[in-house]
């Protein structure tokens, strides 16, 4: 089946679930129906560890009548089975007590605009190039020094797809979208024991992806950096999240400022919107149109136009992140995050990268890994299990690891000293490294 047939195929299987829907009796309904296919290799030890391909097509409906709503989904696009997955919806519906907040998003609205954001890249690679260019990656990291001695595989991902989303409200909108990934994990040993670490690249378009050599040789890098770990002393000190970690921070900004949680009044940041809970210069903000960026898109799951908008300004609290059954709860309207947020952006402060940063601290912690549970959005309490490296005189002394970094998150967010300008765009959240003033570090 061609792609432009795949995706008119997926509307025709939209409107066929909308129009069985209205028969039933709904009185509004809403389905999303998606087509993925892809293929990923595994090379382990210069060995084909895993193969695996996926060709996967699914269908979900949700039907309300009034304010009492009901699920059903399907892989099968026949006209029979959407038939069948709408009327056990109904009849589940019918059934289900009344929530006045339950309903579609507002008509007024649904996105009308869908600009090209450049998320389509399709990568015509077969098995065979697939697996030359993971053994090629591995090898790569495997050669760069004898203390590599094990590898936990090289693995190249190739996936896309399209999803449909519609509404009884006449809304329709299809995505196509790909994603290209190539990663490598090394194991690298000494007389004092043995480390392992990472490296990847991830992108719409396989163009743009770092070549399979410098992924394995920075995936190299990186674990015989960690290897000769000391100790740290127990204490309160400064700590740099480098920007692959700084995502986990702004996190759970995100995690406090949804609606689930706002509702349920199970977060530290409840009623906090207007006040300043970051130093003057921090930016937050969506950016989702940003071409061939992961978090793009031209509307959310609910069909609300996406923009871009303000969730931090001058530290200030601008909004929350909400859809529009959570608007409905808080007496508020859709922030167009039925999904999530979309390409969070965290402007840099300063032109300085890790480095420069590194130098700025003088002394304290870099942490480049993060481990265990230890969030507590309701109160803001923050402890986790760390790895990273010791800094004196603004240099790098050697690795930690087995260390807890703890303190409250509202004090964290304030005590953010600069955010770097090494920003990482493999993700969802654009940020570089951030340095806070201080936490609490103990060894473990």
């Amino acid at each position: 089946m061609s792609q432009m047939t795949n995706t008119v195929e997926l509307e025709r299987a939209a409107d066929m679930a909308l129009t069985e829907a209205k028969k039933q009796g709904a009185s509004a309904a809403e389905v999303g129906i998606s087509h993925s296919e892809g293929l990923s290799v595994t090379v382990r030890q210069r060995e084909v560890e895993t193969l695996e391909h996926n060709n996967d097509t699914g269908l979900g409906i949700t039907v309300y009548f009034g304010h009492s709503k009901a699920s059903s989904s399907t892989s099968d696009l026949s006209e029979a089975a959407i038939a069948e997955a709408v009327k056990a919806a109904c009849n589940i519906a019918k059934h289900t007590q009344a929530d006045e907040a339950a309903g579609l998003a507002d008509a007024n609205l649904m996105a009308t605009a869908f600009p090209e954001l450049s998320l389509y890249h399709p990568w015509p690679i077969d098995v065979d190039k697939a697996i030359d260019l993971a053994t090629l990656c591995e090898q790569a990291g495997l050669d760069r020094d004898s203390r590599i001695s094990n590898s936990e595989g090289a693995t190249v991902s190739s996936h896309s797809g399209q999803r449909v989303y519609a509404n009884s409200h006449g809304f329709i909108g299809a995505t196509q979208s790909s994603r290209h990934s190539l990663s490598a994990t090394l194991i690298a040993q000494d007389e004092r024991g043995m480390q392992r670490d990472y490296w990847y690249d991830i992108k719409r378009d396989a163009n743009d992806l770092a070549s399979a050599e410098s992924i394995g040789l920075k995936a190299a890098e990186r674990t015989l950096s960690r290897l000769g770990a000391g100790e740290v002393k127990t204490g309160s000190y400064p700590v740099i999240f480098t920007a692959q970690m700084a995502p986990s921070l702004f996190g759970q900004l995100i995690s406090a400022i949804r609606g689930g949680a706002l509702y349920r009044k199970a977060s530290f940041l409840l009623d906090k919107k207007g006040e300043q809970i970051f130093p003057e210069f921090i930016h937050v903000h969506e950016q989702p149109h940003i071409l061939k960026a992961l978090g793009s898109a031209s509307f959310d799951g609910e069909g609300v136009a996406t923009q871009n908008r303000d969730i931090i300004l001058d530290g200030v609290l601008q909004g929350y992140v909400l859809d529009s059954y959570a608007a409905r709860r808080l007496g508020m309207q859709t922030t167009g995050n039925a999904g999530g947020v979309h390409n969070l952006t965290i402007d840099s402060s300063t032109d300085a990268d890790l480095a420069a940063l590194i130098k700025q601290m003088d002394k304290g912690i870099i942490v480049t890994e993060t481990m265990g549970m230890g969030v507590n959005i309701v109160n803001g309490d923050y402890s986790q299990g760390a790895a990273g490296f010791w800094v004196e005189n603004g240099q790098i002394q050697y690795p930690v690891d087995e260390f807890t970094i703890a303190s409250n998150l509202q004090d964290m967010f304030m005590g953010i000293v600069d955010v770097g300008s090494d920003v990482d765009i493999r993700g969802n959240t654009r940020c570089g490294s951030v340095l806070l003033e201080k936490m609490m570090i103990a060894a473990s």
